[in-house]
């Protein structure tokens, strides 16, 4: 019995000191560079390793070693792993800064934050303060979405000024504060405080604080809109600046800003830019509609007649071809997702829905995830240390299914923005029908006062619109658009309506 137990209790110790002289080579690979020698031992310790603390060690290095080979998705892999572990492993929290770190390199809108959410604690109040700042706006961007107001306020204001995060934290901020269905209604003034904030960073450590503070202007003249202050609207969606990412949604929203404001001419002017070529792709069938109504309100019924038989004329066409791709119960979101993503079925998906869909930040976050997960494929293929071993096979396992995850979220999300591309096609083809239906309805009722409106019309004399500055000239619109000149326009109007023409 003795010579047994002798024999068991000396077979550990020769393998730890085994291990141990294994553990060393890697940390050497590892601090001379080779990235790539160090995963391989690291991973074969991580796996076979009888020595706790051996194994939670090469655990965490072998994150590291992904990490330090520019493979983010496979690093997040290992880092998880760590963090499913739970509080006794002795890299938990370090496992938190990595996840952390490889999200912000990622841009992951999906995998990464909802981990964290799901493993957040009090225990992580000891992380560095950027590590929490970024967890504490990745956590608030989960609850904003889930409509959990006041919780996504508490984790957006923890955000510290000195975080480089603080900009996209307030603007997030403003978005739950003037949400409509915040507790106890909108906070507008606290809102708008928010983008304010944002517009005066200056700060050149903001992460994205250009993108950030054209959103902000964009969300400013949403929350002005929102509370009748029109005027105040479209200043803010003029200082967003031309041709920048928001542009044409800008004008868009300004038309509607302007109509509001009784600018009529104004709105028409936002609309001529926004129907120029340059924006063919722009998917904006509401555009449109709000074209005819400002010619309807005019009372200028055969413009506004015009308008609507544009917006037939590009968008019916688009509803017959989603129709058939969005019926059915035999496609599931593997098909919605190729269909989106796939260059082969542009023609099968009207270009400026397929744009439409793509452009949204978190479909765009999941395209990029998807090629990084092929490009760390590739790279793991390329090695054949890794491919003729067990950790070639397993990684691709693992990427393989956080691809096939990915691609069932963002089919989701093709299928559920195609649905709403339809669905808003024939709801303002509905509103386009109401229009035409209140335009004869108003054509008969002038004919039968005997108003004749041509003769009306002719009557009246057309005048340059104000000019803004004495530094501005005044170009009269021939039916070319020029590029310094689109953003520019401003219509003047006749006015068709009895009472108003005197």
């Amino acid at each position: 019995m003795k010579r047994i137990l002798a024999a068991a209790f000396l077979a550990p110790l020769a393998a730890s000191a085994q291990d141990l002289n294994v553990y060393n080579h890697a940390l050497s690979a590892f601090n001379s560079g080779d990235y790539a020698a160090a995963s391989q031992t690291f991973y074969e310790l991580s796996e076979t390793s009888t020595d706790a603390d051996l194994r939670t060690k090469s655990e965490f290095y072998l994150a590291q070693s992904f990490a330090k080979q520019n493979l983010p998705v496979t690093a997040f892999m290992y880092y998880a792993t760590i963090l499913r572990a739970g509080k006794a492993h002795p890299y938990y929290l370090k496992a938190v800064e990595g996840l952390v770190n490889m999200q912000q390199q990622l841009g992951d809108q999906y995998l990464i934050p909802n981990l964290l959410n799901n493993t957040y604690n009090e225990d992580w109040a000891t992380l560095p303060i950027e590590v929490l700042s970024r967890i504490n706006y990745l956590i608030g961007g989960i609850s904003q979405r889930k409509a959990k107001f006041e919780e996504a306020r508490a984790f957006l204001e923890a955000v510290p000024k000195e975080s480089t995060i603080f900009a996209k934290a307030q603007y997030l901020l403003g978005i739950v504060l003037v949400d409509p269905r915040y507790p106890g209604g909108q906070q507008m003034n606290d809102a708008v405080n928010a983008f304010e904030t944002v517009l005066a960073t200056q700060s050149k450590n903001q992460v994205e604080l250009v993108n950030t503070q054209w959103l902000s202007l964009l969300a400013l003249g949403r929350a002005h809109y929102g509370a009748g202050q029109y005027q105040k609207a479209t200043e803010a969606y003029e200082r967003i600046p031309r041709f920048s990412k928001y542009w044409d949604q800008a004008l868009f929203e300004n038309g509607f800003a302007r109509f509001q404001n009784e600018d009529f001419g104004g709105a028409l002017g936002s609309l001529q830019a926004l129907h120029a070529p340059q924006f063919s792709g722009a998917f904006q069938p509401e555009s449109w509609v709000l074209k005819a109504t400002v010619y309807y309100f005019s009372c200028l019924y055969e413009e506004s007649k015009t308008a609507l038989a544009a917006y037939d004329e590009v968008y019916a066409p688009m509803a017959d071809k989603l129709k058939p791709l969005i019926e059915g119960e035999d496609k599931d979101f593997n098909y919605y997702f190729r269909l989106v993503g796939e260059e082969s079925n542009e023609g099968r998906l009207p270009k400026p829905v397929r744009l439409w869909v793509r452009s949204n930040e978190r479909m765009l976050g999941v395209f990029s995830m998807l090629a990084q997960i092929d490009k760390e494929k590739d790279y793991i293929n390329a090695n054949q240390a890794w491919r003729t071993t067990k950790l070639g096979p397993d990684l691709i396992t693992y990427l393989d299914q956080n691809r096939n995850t990915l691609t069932q979220v963002a089919g989701q999300f093709a299928k559920n923005r195609l649905v709403e591309a339809y669905r808003n096609i024939k709801n303002f083809s509905d509103q386009g029908e109401i229009i035409r239906f209140e335009t004869s309805k108003s054509e008969k009722e002038l004919a039968e006062v005997g108003i004749d409106q041509v003769r009306m019309l002719q009557k009246q004399a057309l005048y340059r619109p104000t000019m803004p500055a004495e530094n501005w000239n005044y170009w009269k619109f021939q039916g070319e658009f020029w590029i310094d000149e689109i953003g520019y326009y401003q219509y003047t109007l006749k006015r068709g309506c009895p009472r108003a023409a005197e």
